[in-house]
């Protein structure tokens, strides 16, 4: 996984973001994570951005259920993009599939599907915008230990 559109430079001027193409295959998922965790201690080291470690924790859990579900859903390949915006990064998932993900409402009774509950409920906002070839999944987690730190 080669990310693209890296640069450097402080967040508030430059962007620091990876994309990557994913099959959609079995290890796509723990592939996110990892490429998740990467891309935010190379921003931490080589860009001097403070990533507490729970930004660094719900960052790979919101990749992990954002990809989960694209791989359930949606038909085709998967992208992630991963961009610091200010105080948060924001975590976009691309996907071939035309129907919007389902928020279901709390239902701590309810086995499964608490995927995108957990990403809302984690998350300093949560988008779904259909896009002419799929859809587009962005989340927006705090850096600090803050959670209403970051874009609205």
């Amino acid at each position: 996984m080669e990310p693209s559109g890296t640069h450097s430079g402080p967040p508030s001027t430059h962007t620091i973001a990876t994309a990557v193409p994913l099959t959609g295959g079995g290890s796509c998922i723990s592939a996110a994570r990892h490429l998740a965790a990467d891309f935010l201690a190379r921003v931490q080291a080589d860009q001097d951005v403070a990533v507490s470690a729970r930004a660094m924790d719900l960052t790979q859990l919101v990749v992990s259920e954002l990809v989960t579900n694209a791989r359930k859903y949606a038909p085709g390949p998967i992208r992630v993009e991963l961009r610091i915006e200010e105080a948060a990064v924001e975590v976009t998932v691309r996907d071939g599939g035309r129907v919007q993900p389902l928020v279901c409402d709390v239902d701590p009774l309810r086995v499964g599907q608490h995927g995108l509950e957990i990403v809302r409920a984690v998350s300093r906002s949560f988008q779904v915008h259909a896009e002419p070839s799929g859809k587009r999944v962005t989340a927006y987690i705090a850096l600090g230990d803050d959670p209403g730190a970051g874009p609205d």
